[in-house]
């Protein structure tokens, strides 16, 4: 995480629209979560509703379908990730996949250790890192940028990841004290490498608590001292947030039929219906919230 002074001891709570000021078309967009957990859909909702045009975006490791919504919504002209789909509701993301195979959006391929190659690079400002695995596979030739070379310590052949640096990195976690301190439920791993790498850090957070409380368990904190933090009860839904309730399986199988239908027969009324009802309708996050309403909200309970 690049230009954060320690020292700095600021209210750095604020909402959607002001935390996302600065957000410009073709700029590099990492999204923080993993799989069908914890993306920060406030924030993704909200980078929707700007409508900016060529965004590369980072996704998790295994990024869910955020990715998906967001190639859908035409934001996004390339995409870095290992991954996107929605496990068992969907094996490749519908929108992701017609636009791979159209060449509407360029798929930059890499696997998950070239992804943490790519962003340990940029945490510490080289131009890339090497790595042995995948050596003599083809890799490097659907994805050019990606470069073999021979050690020059022992002369063997590594590939050169080159680093990637968003410009916003975009996370979900449990909890933050008002100066941005994080706590993630479990490690917050990706996430964590994410913050390193990027720029500008933004983190929504089911619950803003005291720095007395965060200082009660200083081991806990994953990311320090980000740029700002949103307060967003349910704000990764309709993933999960550790902790604290499930994926809402009915709302993203919507989702999926709704892509799928474009992707199959080059119709968009549901997917733009399903736009204009849950992402330009509501003004907000509050808004998004009162339009599922409570019942559904509270039933997403593990036990």
């Amino acid at each position: 995480m690049k230009g954060v002074n320690s020292t700095d001891r600021r209210v750095v709570v604020t909402d959607e629209v002001t935390a996302l000021d600065g957000l410009r078309d073709g700029m590099t967009v990492a999204i923080g979560g993993f799989a069908n957990s914890g993306h920060p859909m406030s924030l993704v909702r909200e980078v929707i509703r700007r409508r900016p045009k060529g965004l590369t975006v980072m996704g998790a490791a295994t990024s869910g379908l955020e990715v998906d919504m967001l190639i859908a919504a035409g934001c996004v002209t390339k995409v870095i990730s290992p991954y996107v789909g929605g496990e068992t509701i969907v094996g490749i993301g519908p929108a992701f996949r017609r636009a791979a195979e159209s060449g509407d959006v360029k798929i930059w391929e890499i696997d998950e250790a070239m992804y943490y190659c790519a962003l340990n690079a940029a945490a510490q400002n080289l131009p890339f890192l090497p790595w042995r695995a995948l050596v003599g596979t083809s890799f490097p030739e659907v994805n050019p940028d990606l470069k073999v070379f021979d050690d020059p310590i022992r002369g063997e052949p590594l590939i050169a990841v080159p680093a990637v640096a968003p410009d916003f990195a975009l996370l979900h976690a449990s909890v933050s004290d008002p100066y941005g301190n994080i706590q993630h439920v479990g490690s917050g791993f990706g996430d964590r490498a994410i913050a390193r790498a990027s720029d500008k850090v933004i983190v929504s957070v089911e619950r803003i608590v005291s720095n007395e409380e965060i200082r009660r368990a200083p081991e806990r904190t994953s990311i320090s001292l980000v740029r700002n933090v949103v307060r967003a009860p349910f704000g990764a839904h309709p993933f999960s947030s550790l902790g604290h309730y499930l994926e809402d399986i009915p709302f993203l199988k919507d989702y999926v039929a709704a892509a799928e239908r474009w992707r199959a027969k080059d119709d968009r009324d549901l997917l733009d219906e399903f736009f204009d009802t849950y992402v330009y309708g509501p003004e907000d996050h509050m808004a998004y919230l009162d339009r599922l309403g409570s019942r559904r909200l509270f039933g997403l309970n593990e036990f």
